[in-house]
């Protein structure tokens, strides 16, 4: 894990060890401070030399000022390193979660991988500066002073060396139990993530069916379950302050009155036992930050954790060696093909699939609920990876493609419509950045997208909200279209992206791609027979099985699960929604 944190410190590596350097030479001036200050009472002020003491002042004051120096230019580094780390690192994971395909992202929730980036990367960043600074400064200072008073006075440091001994004892006793605390924390905080997402993205139904107080109450429990583990966490460690006192004092107590004894019998110097009370305080106060240390090493072992199994997780979809870079046209062939999206799936979601949909075609698909109409058309694209058969496109398999050209090619509009902030333009220019407005405007026109951005106040440049909460869902699936029709691929995909218009933009849709795209193969899914019936060919599949393949009137003549979707939609009124907009 280190090994895989540490590679991520790249140019920070300078600020990273120079840290350390001044954190020592900031260390070794804090020891001379004692010493000076014993020679000017020994010799300053019970010989009753001012020169010498005046002296021995300006030495201190030259020490003090480049100790501080130290420590500044220490802190600089540390956290100049620490802050260009964790940088890194989220640049690291972020351009690798770009890479996943969606069996990749199926593994992580949304919430954890927010967490991942932001509070495990803070954590580490924490304990890394703390490491740096700190952790080489404690031990150094614990070491240097203990040293110091050995060389002073042997029997007066061994009571520190108890004291040490004693504390770290305690210290390590309450780590041990707080660790497992730490590890379970950072779980609650991906619940507490999904909650806040899920109630902030879905604000509008919460409201539409009163659900505040539900949501609120959700909210206090993943809440109090990062609360509660931080209390059992805090009431271990907050042991710790009144142990250090307690040590600290008796320690004082205890150096007071031997060396008072050694004064008297004039074994020890008054200067020499100012000397040593400094480093006693010195010793053990560094005890704590290194107790402070471990507790922050702790939870950041836990983040590191987090952090590595995203920047090792490796795509299931690559590049082959030697990548195909020209799609000939856009026809698509199912042999022999089925997929599970889980290794040990018992059932495949797909099953012995065979099909062809020749190039500039227009292919409907439908079927009920779960009846994996998605998971087929997500292998064109290589979204996913057949477990077993082949998809061709323009004749060669999709795994012989380049990933891009192969995306590029093939230009999806997936069942749930994203939009992001930005302008309408921006939002179109996904589908092609260097597209002129005429050619987002004509885009528009074919997914009869134009007409209501003329009514918005800035047209084009209108702002959409982030997830275009302030444009409805019918108008979210036309840019939708237009932004993936920019594209001008050769396969254009549309799963049930027309759900929220009514059937009359349905139908004007349609006619658009016949006139304008002939050449594209138009693969529609679709619940409304009405959006599909008019295809060259329609799929019926069947809890993942292929049950019909034909025209709209073979169909109707030879298919029963046709048939009665068919008599289900047209036997009344015709379609429900029909002459109305979502």
């Amino acid at each position: 894990m280190l090994k895989v944190l540490l590679s991520h410190v790249k140019e920070f590596k300078k600020d990273s060890m120079m840290t350390p350097i001044f954190m020592l030479l900031e260390v070794i001036m804090e020891m001379l401070i004692p010493l000076l200050m014993a020679e000017i009472v020994d010799h300053g002020v019970y010989g009753g030399n001012m020169d010498y003491i005046l002296k021995i002042g300006l030495y201190m004051i030259i020490v003090a000022l480049f100790g501080l120096f130290c420590g500044v230019m220490g802190g600089v580094f540390g956290s100049r390193a620490s802050t260009g780390f964790a940088r890194n690192l989220r640049k690291a994971m972020y351009e690798n979660i770009q890479t996943f395909s969606f069996a990749n992202i199926d593994k992580f929730s949304t919430s954890g991988l927010i967490t991942r980036l932001t509070t495990d990367v803070s954590n580490i960043q924490n304990a890394y500066q703390m490491t740096l600074r700190i952790a080489v400064r404690a031990p150094f200072s614990m070491i240097a002073a203990m040293v110091m008073s050995f060389l002073i006075s042997p029997r007066i440091a061994s009571i520190y060396l108890c004291a040490v001994i004693f504390l770290a004892v305690i210290i390590f006793s309450l780590i041990r139990k707080v660790m497992k605390y730490f590890q379970e924390v950072f779980e609650k905080y991906d619940e507490l993530n999904s909650s806040v997402q899920e109630n902030i993205t879905a604000i509008r139904v919460v409201k539409a069916f009163v659900r505040e107080d539900y949501e609120i109450e959700k909210f206090k429990k993943a809440s109090g379950n990062i609360y509660n583990m931080f209390i059992r966490a805090e009431k271990i460690t907050t042991l710790n302050s009144p142990l250090m006192t307690f040590t600290v004092n008796a320690c004082i107590l205890l150096i007071s009155y031997i060396g008072a004894t050694m004064c008297v019998s004039e074994t020890l110097s008054t200067g020499n036992l100012m000397t040593l009370l400094t480093y006693c305080s010195t010793i053990l106060m560094n005890l704590m930050m290194l107790s402070m240390i471990f507790v922050m090493m702790t939870m950041s072992i836990a983040s590191g954790k987090r952090v590595v199994e995203v920047l090792e997780e490796k795509a299931t979809l690559v590049n082959p060696e030697s990548p195909d870079f020209d799609v000939v046209d856009g026809s698509v062939e199912f042999k022999d093909v089925s997929f599970s999206y889980y290794q040990t799936a018992e059932e495949p979601v797909l099953k012995d699939i065979n099909l062809e949909f020749k190039s500039g075609e227009t292919i409907g698909i439908i079927g009920g609920t779960g009846s994996s109409k998605t998971s087929l058309v997500n292998l064109i694209s290589r979204l996913y990876d057949v477990t077993s058969g082949k998809v061709l496109v323009g004749g060669k398999d999709v795994r012989t493609y380049d990933l891009e050209t192969l995306r590029n090619e093939v230009s999806v509009v997936l069942q749930k419509n994203v939009l992001f902030s930005g302008t309408i333009l921006e939002n179109l220019r996904w589908g092609d950045a260097d597209a002129t407005e005429e050619e987002c405007r004509h885009a528009c026109v074919l997914a009869c997208a134009d007409e209501f951005i003329q009514n918005m106040p800035e047209k084009y440049n209108t702002y959409i909200e982030q997830g275009g909460s302030n444009v409805s869902g019918g108008q979210r699936q036309r840019l939708c279209i237009a932004r993936a029709l920019l594209k001008k691929p050769k396969i254009l995909v549309l799963d049930d992206s027309t759900s929220a218009v009514d059937t009359a933009t349905d139908a004007k849709i349609r006619k658009a791609f016949a006139e304008e795209i002939p050449n594209t193969t138009k693969i529609i899914i679709a619940q409304r027979i009405s959006s599909i019936q008019h295809a060259d060919r329609i799929v019926v599949l069947d809890n993942g099985k292929v049950v019909g393949f034909g025209t709209h009137e073979e169909l109707l003549e030879n298919n029963t699960i046709y048939q009665e979707v068919y008599e289900a939609q047209t036997g009344g009124n015709g379609d429900f929604d029909e002459g109305e907009e979502a």
